[in-house]
């Protein structure tokens, strides 16, 4: 018997791109229409298995069962921790692996457990109310960058030829509510916004991080749809930032184009516009074999009425199977490195230890009156109270797996007191509702206490996705900053019974706490910490750990000090255009030792347009315990001939100090970095002068003359327009 031979594309040998087009010169146009949606089907007679792209990876392998929860991205964000995040989405990659074999190899092929994940969100966190700002890195285009690219390449790994997972920035480009138009909504966003504010991210997971794939947002942005956009799919995303991976929809967007944007009079319209401007892939939801079906009926009609070629979705394919070839999906396992990644990584104890040093290392210390913090593990008694303080959800935030262990707040103290301390636990009032009934069990157990730890704040059912915050009273979104229900009611009634009071706040944003911050004398922000969030608290609550997290977003006083939320220009907006006073300002934190900093150099300190400039600072530890501080650039125009922000974070470093130690830290800054954007979209250099701060936190933040150094530089020479 003659042995058959095999097609060119099974053979992983031959280059990728011959074994691509290979597989697509054997499908029919039909054949490539099914591998269109999230939910591909199989192909038999080709030996295409069925794969659902759909998987997501927030802070964690999500929605798949159990797998290790690391704090919120927001609270990863506030970690100002490259290394570390390196480290986590190293982990999450592995149990990413993990789970996708596992299911391999018990055939079983649904969602969720596939190699494809729909993360990070590095959308820019431009107002406190919006729900999904947790799932973001904050308010800075650099820090989300920064984060953003450590996400995406430990995501991808590193290996020559094979992918580990597909990362998927999203939501491209500026979407950042409100969650209940985003349907509907049309962003009017300037170029100087877009170049200056909302794209660097992306940018940076694109160029830098090499992001396999990217998603659309499902609004529109200046009239077009954002998924159907020439100007920012082709013109923008492939064109000017080089992005050659594919290009995915948001569940139900292509739907949206013609039924709820009204953009486009038929779906076979919108089907191809979409796909005409680069969209590859469509996610329509969970999926049934009718809504495939309809999908599968727009793109085949918009092939026969003209509006589309077999070409342009032969373009699609290629960039689809590409990735999935990438991934080894058409390999022996033996020959994926990534394959033998075994099962047991996932919710392993070394990933549960990377958890808590993540929670810890998240945590902001934003007040510490007269340094009650740390206490002494020998205090008698203590009230625990709150409806926060017992609660598995506010460890979790949104996108989340299901932990197999989990520690809250009230358990972390208990495991870390011997059984001579006496802890009483009352939730006190509900997270929102108006009843006080459980005030007097809280004031009784308060009074016989020696401290009162009170957890407060929201939880994702107050501030989410659309659709998911089922509490919340905007869609998702929230109308006020401030402590919701009875909380802070609770709070003033503890306050009255003369015990001091340690605050812990758990939200994804920001808090409103007016009156905590001139009567309470402890306040720590917790964020939604993961899985060892409890044990993480009560570290630094008892002294084991020393915190440094420093606030990713501003803390306004109110709303009143915001713009109108459907208005994206970043006037007026975070700490780069907010020219209020705030409750707590970005880059803040607090440490239970002092940090100084001195011999402030920039060399040279007159430069010419496309020249670098070296900084290197003194930092020294001179407290009395070791511990870690977060150093921070920031660079001000001060002659701008045009509207620029107030000031730029352009460089940071997390480092640890032991008592009287002291470390020389090197910076760079590159002409981007002092670079403006003008009100078409152009960045430029042009002559004048900038100052220069290095230190613990924004300038002008400063609690002492110790934590921040400054200096100025000069840049001589023409104005010239740089790329990017």
């Amino acid at each position: 018997m003659v042995e058959q031979k095999k097609p060119l594309y099974m053979d992983p040998n031959k280059p990728l791109e011959a074994r691509v087009n290979d597989l697509i010169s054997r499908m029919t146009l039909d054949e490539k229409i099914s591998q269109m949606t999230n939910d591909a089907v199989k192909i038999e007679h080709l030996y295409v298995p069925k794969y659902n792209w759909w998987n997501e990876c927030l802070h964690g392998v999500g929605m798949a069962g159990i797998a290790t929860v690391f704090p919120q991205a927001i609270g990863l964000a506030a970690s100002w921790n490259i290394e570390l995040m390196d480290k986590i989405s190293i982990a999450i990659s592995d149990e990413g692996r993990a789970k996708h074999h596992d299911a391999i190899r018990r055939n079983r092929r649904k969602i969720f457990l596939g190699l494809t994940f729909w993360s990070p969100n590095v959308n820019l966190f431009r107002d406190p109310r919006w729900g999904r700002g947790q799932e973001t890195y904050g308010e800075d285009p650099y820090l989300s960058s920064r984060m953003g690219v450590s996400f995406v390449k430990g995501i991808q790994g590193d290996d020559p030829k094979y992918l580990k997972l597909v990362a998927t920035p999203k939501h491209y480009v500026a979407h950042s509510g409100p969650e209940p138009d985003r349907h509907t909504m049309d962003l009017k966003v300037s170029k100087k916004d877009l170049y200056e504010s909302y794209l660097p991210a992306f940018k940076a997971c694109v160029q830098e991080g090499k992001a396999v794939s990217v998603m659309p947002a499902y609004n529109r942005m200046n009239s077009e749809p954002c998924g159907a956009s020439k100007v920012l799919l082709e013109d923008i995303l492939r064109g000017e930032l080089g992005f050659n991976g594919y290009i995915v929809s948001d569940c139900g967007a292509l739907t949206d184009m013609f039924q709820h944007h009204k953009v486009y009079e038929t779906p076979e319209e919108a089907s191809a516009m979409a796909i005409n401007a680069g969209m590859d892939l469509f996610c329509i939801g969970m999926i049934t074999v009718r809504k495939k079906k309809v999908v599968w009926k727009w793109i085949r009609g918009a092939v026969e009425q003209g509006l589309l070629t077999e070409g342009t979705i032969n373009q699609s394919l290629k960039r689809l199977f590409t990735a999935r070839f990438r991934l080894g999906m058409f390999d022996p396992p033996e020959m994926v490195p990534y394959a033998q990644i075994p099962f047991e990584k996932n919710d392993c104890e070394e990933h549960r230890a990377l958890a808590l040093r993540a929670a810890r290392e998240s945590i902001v210390l934003l007040k510490n009156e007269n340094n009650i913090l740390p206490l002494k593990k020998n205090v008698k008694s203590i009230a625990v109270i709150g409806p926060n303080a017992d609660d598995l959800d506010v460890l979790l935030g949104n996108y989340n797996g299901d932990p197999s262990r989990y520690t809250t707040f009230l358990q972390g103290i208990k495991d870390k007191l011997s059984p001579d301390t006496e802890i009483y636990y009352s939730k006190g009032c509900a997270l929102k509702d108006k009843s006080r009934d459980g005030f007097n069990e809280a004031i009784e157990i308060a009074k016989k206490s020696s401290v009162i730890i009170a957890v407060l704040g929201i939880s994702h059912h107050l501030e989410s996705e659309e659709g998911f915050g089922q509490e919340s009273d905007a869609g998702g979104d929230r109308v006020h900053l401030d402590l919701p229900g009875v909380q802070e009611d609770l709070l003033k009634q503890l306050h009255a019974t003369g015990k001091p009071i340690i605050l812990v706040l758990t939200s994804g944003s920001a808090l409103s706490v007016n009156f905590a911050k001139e009567n309470i004398p402890v306040i720590i922000q917790a964020w939604y910490p993961g899985e060892e969030g409890g044990a993480a608290i009560a570290d630094v609550v008892f002294g084991d750990y020393n915190p440094a997290g420093r606030l990713p977003i501003t803390f306004y006083k109110s709303v009143d000090q915001l713009p109108d939320f459907l208005d994206y220009n970043m006037e007026g907006r975070t700490y780069r255009y907010f020219k209020g006073e705030p409750l707590y300002s970005f880059g803040y934190g607090l440490s239970y030792t002092k940090f100084q900093y001195s011999n402030l150099q920039l060399s040279p300190n007159k430069v010419n347009p496309n020249e670098d400039i070296s900084i290197s600072v003194d930092v020294e530890n001179i407290g009395q315990i070791s511990g870690d501080e977060v150093v921070q650039v920031y660079v001000n125009n001060k002659t701008a001939s045009i509207r620029v922000p107030i000031r730029e974070l352009q460089g940071f470093k997390r480092i640890s100090l032991i008592s009287g130690e002291k470390k020389t830290l090197k910076f760079t800054l590159t002409p981007y970095q002092f670079s403006i954007v003008n009100e078409d979209g152009k960045r430029f250099i042009e002559p004048g002068n900038f100052g220069i701060s290095v230190g613990g936190c924004q300038p002008g933040y400063s609690e002492d003359g110790q934590n921040i150094v400054e200096g100025e530089f000069e840049v001589i020479g023409k104005i010239r327009e740089i790329l990017g």
